[in-house]
């Protein structure tokens, strides 16, 4: 703490900086107003203001000079309104907690020290040049997180700023009073940490600018690299790092980068939810969000029925006994490989010589066009050309023939036989084409003559044949037209290429036809389980996971690359749960966007796991190892150190994970004799836990149907508050949360309750990570509960890292 001559000036300061905001809230409030008045009459009243006259050239371009400045001053009002009220909202959140931090430096060269107060917006003076406030994203504020007093730096535009750190001192201020001043040598003082993870749970994740750590702030601030991977234990603030880093680049680049020019992958809908308030509580728009499901669900969902990936992770867990388990499991893996991404390319070279599949084109019940004829035309182009080339060309030939296919039909007798049931409308359309060739534009004298000429079904009795004929021609046109509408859009979008013949080929015959089909590739082992499986989910017009890239993979070497220009960054969260097939993918689908890949290979839970770290990783390759970086955060704030402790034995390595310390109970364990006494005690322990005032706890269960069991017997117990988390649930609130590990990943609880830790549940060494990604949710409490034997996991703990209640051997 500082000393009260000190404590005195900071409260001084403190009030004439609050006044001030006060009064600036106060001078833009009307302004605000008053702007969004103007643009919206100036909208209203647009064309009121503007004669419309285009009856010769020098009124036609005195219309379109008045419409030029009309558009001008409602873009300036617009622009003005929305500066005003970015500056009104700005302050509004400062007004609470103004600043969190502060730092006195003595540049070199000068002969005083700055005094920089930081805080999540800057706020100048009303000479509009001296900072009151500096935004936690400005280079000078950078030091406050890399550097403790003595030497000190930072980088600018026109270089580097050398000097020395005079003071750092740290900030609580709740509802403009304030509370606590620490004066440390580190980044954030353990007080403050210490406060700040020390409050409950919430159902949204809060911005961490207060308490950000330097080697966040490194992750925070990187530029340089094109590929950036950090890979964090549970807890360690890699994702908290990352929407700071959004908010940061949004900062840095703010002329030139746009909320909408950045995509988060995120594991599931309600880790959306979760992290959603971040960036507007910092005054950003939030990026666009989405998972790689939902955009696999957009491009394939027409065709396929696709699996998710959890449901094969249920598929994993749950169906050990089935049929084919073995195969499917080497399926996985080998789909998700990067042999398996080089196989499909030099399939894709073997399909330049042989081996394209086509869909016929036909029309009522008669076909047009023949796959044969396809092909035939699709390998006489010249077999240099990628694949993608060549079928562009085919598309070109193929629009071409229904042009000339649609001209014949005309003369058809079914286009005869079509015309006795046109409706009005498509009678009127026609005699309007007439009636623009002879120029005649009064339509509405034509009506009457229309309707008597639909009732009479006889265009004869004019006794103008060639009017007739013409007219006839024209719908004959027109009926011929929009029936072959539909053939066009197919051709198109390039439904003449038989997309799932062509990946079922790949698993139709032996190792050896695989082998030839792909320049050599060995398939893994249980090859011919393995097409025996993906050949039958096709043909039910449904796909596996793990097959849904690799098909649009496939789909695109074929027909072209999608591609999306305009995105500038990519964050994938949970990245050791992508296949390289996915990074790849991604790679391809935003070639201009720089990626960060958040991770912990800790719970790499899916069988198509990626490492994110070491030589070994892919990811380092993707871009090449000179634009990629890697970042380890290995302490962790999430927990308490008892927590964490017991955590981190749970890995082998885990001993690399630090906990920070913030002390509270050791994680307790209870053994019952049977289900319904141990759903019993589950019951009696959410009622403390809730009587004690914890607001967000997680019973946390292995997979859905447990989830679902667990939620029945506590709702028959009269546990209160209860929610069912599904992969379908968007958001959760306060109460008890009962949900499967895997959709626990990311979110975090003030109390989590392990249903079943017994051998029963987690018995195979795959599902350790499960086991562990279950665990580290908790921030305050952790409770295991076991019917019959513990998991190997917990059975090899030291005991010195719980507390049992009952027999734990």
């Amino acid at each position: 703490m500082i000393d009260e001559k000190d404590w005195e000036q900071e409260q001084k300061r403190l009030e004439d900086v609050t006044e001030k905001l006060q009064a600036r809230i106060a001078e833009l409030e009307p302004e605000v107003a008053g702007l969004g008045e103007q643009a919206g009459d100036i909208r209203k009243r647009f064309w009121e203001e503007v004669t419309v006259n285009t009856s010769t050239q020098e009124d036609f371009e005195e219309t379109f000079y008045s419409i030029r400045q009309q558009e001008a001053l409602l873009s300036e009002r617009e622009r003005s309104h929305r500066l005003r009220l970015q500056q009104w909202k700005s302050m509004k959140r400062l007004l609470p907690s103004p600043y969190f931090g502060r730092i006195d430096f003595h540049e070199d060269g000068t002969n005083f020290a700055e005094q920089v107060y930081i805080g999540v917006a800057s706020f100048v003076d009303s000479d509009g040049l001296n900072f009151l406030i500096y935004d936690w994203r400005t280079p000078i504020a950078s030091m406050y997180y890399d550097f403790s007093p003595g030497a000190a730096s930072y980088d600018t535009p026109g270089g580097r700023v050398e000097g020395t750190m005079k003071l750092k001192r740290q900030y609580q201020i709740r509802r403009g009073q304030l509370r606590s001043v620490f004066d440390t040598s580190l980044t954030i003082g353990d007080e403050l940490l210490q406060q700040a993870l020390g409050q409950g749970a919430d159902a949204q994740m809060k911005s961490i600018v207060a308490t950000i750590q330097k080697e966040q702030n490194a992750i925070i601030r990187d530029e340089k690299s094109r590929m950036l991977i950090v890979q964090g234990a549970a807890g360690s603030g890699k994702t908290s790092a990352a929407l700071q880093r959004v908010a940061y680049l949004l900062y840095r680049h703010r002329e030139k980068l746009k909320a909408d020019q950045i995509v988060l992958f995120s594991p599931n809908p309600m880790f959306n939810s979760y992290v959603s308030t971040v960036l507007p509580e910092l005054g950003e728009e939030n990026m666009q969000q989405t998972t790689f499901q939902e955009y696999l669900e957009v491009w394939l969902g027409r065709e396929f029925r696709l699996e998710d990936p959890f449901d094969q992770i249920e598929y994993v867990l749950t169906e050990e006994a089935a049929p084919g388990y073995e195969a499917r499991l080497r399926g996985i893996e080998y789909k998700a490989s990067e042999a398996y991404l080089q196989a499909l390319r030099n399939y894709s070279q073997w399909l330049g010589d042989r081996g394209m599949r086509f869909n016929g084109i036909r029309f009522r019940d008669r076909e047009l066009i023949s796959a044969e004829r396809m092909a035939a035309q699709f390998y006489g182009y010249d077999r240099s050309l990628r694949l993608a080339n060549r079928a562009a060309q085919l598309q070109e030939w193929l629009l071409k023939e229904l042009s000339e296919l649609e001209r014949r039909e005309r003369e058809a007798p079914w286009v005869q036989e079509e015309l006795h049931y046109l409706d009005k409308d498509q009678y009127a359309e026609a005699f309007r084409e007439l009636h623009k060739e002879r120029g005649v534009f009064d339509f509405a004298e034509q009506y009457e003559e229309v309707q008597e000429r639909l009732n009479k079904r006889s265009r004869r009795d004019e006794g103008d044949f060639d009017y007739a004929d013409r007219e006839e021609e024209l719908l004959r046109r027109e009926i011929a037209r929009e029936s072959f509408k539909p053939l066009r859009r197919s051709v198109k979008r390039m439904e003449f290429v038989d997309k799932a013949g062509l990946y079922a080929q790949l698993f139709d015959g032996d190792a050896d036809a695989y082998r030839t089909r792909t320049n050599g590739a060995e398939p893994p082992e249980c090859w011919p389980e393995i097409c025996e499986q993906t050949r039958e989910k096709l043909g039910r017009s449904e796909l596996f996971y793990e097959d849904a890239t690799p098909y649009l993979y496939l789909q695109e070497l074929v027909e072209g690359v999608r591609t999306n220009t305009e995105v500038r960054h990519v964050f994938v969260d949970e990245g050791q749960d992508y296949s390289m097939f996915q990074y790849e993918y991604l790679k391809k689908l935003f070639p201009r966007a720089r990626m960060t890949v958040l991770g912990d290979f800790g719970q790499a839970i899916f069988a198509q796991a990626t490492e994110l770290q070491g030589a070994e990783s892919p990811l380092l390759r993707l871009y090449g190892e000179a634009d990629a970086s890697v970042f380890r955060l290995v302490r962790s704030y999430r927990s308490t150190r008892e927590i964490v402790e017991f955590t981190r034995a749970l890995l082998p390595g885990g001993g690399e994970i630090v906990p920070f310390d913030r002390r509270g109970e050791k994680p307790r364990l209870f053994r019952a004799d049977n289900d319904e006494r141990r759903a019993a005690r589950i019951a009696e322990d959410l009622a403390a836990l809730q009587a004690e005032g914890f607001a967000s706890v997680a019973v946390i269960t292995r997979t859905a149907a447990e989830s679902q069991e667990a939620y029945d017997r506590l709702a028959a117990l009269g546990c209160e508050s209860l929610q069912l988390a599904t992969k379908k649930t968007t958001a959760y609130g306060k109460g008890t949360l009962v949900i499967p590990a895997y959709l626990a990943k990311g979110v975090e609880f003030d109390a989590v309750l392990i249903y079943d830790a017994s051998s029963r549940t987690y018995r195979r060494e795959s599902e350790r990570k499960l086991f562990y990604t279950a665990c580290t949710r908790a921030m305050h409490r952790l409770r295991l509960y076991a019917a019959g034997e513990w998991t190997p996991f917990v059975r090899e703990l030291e005991e010195s890292l719980y507390e049992s209640d009952g027999v734990v051997g």
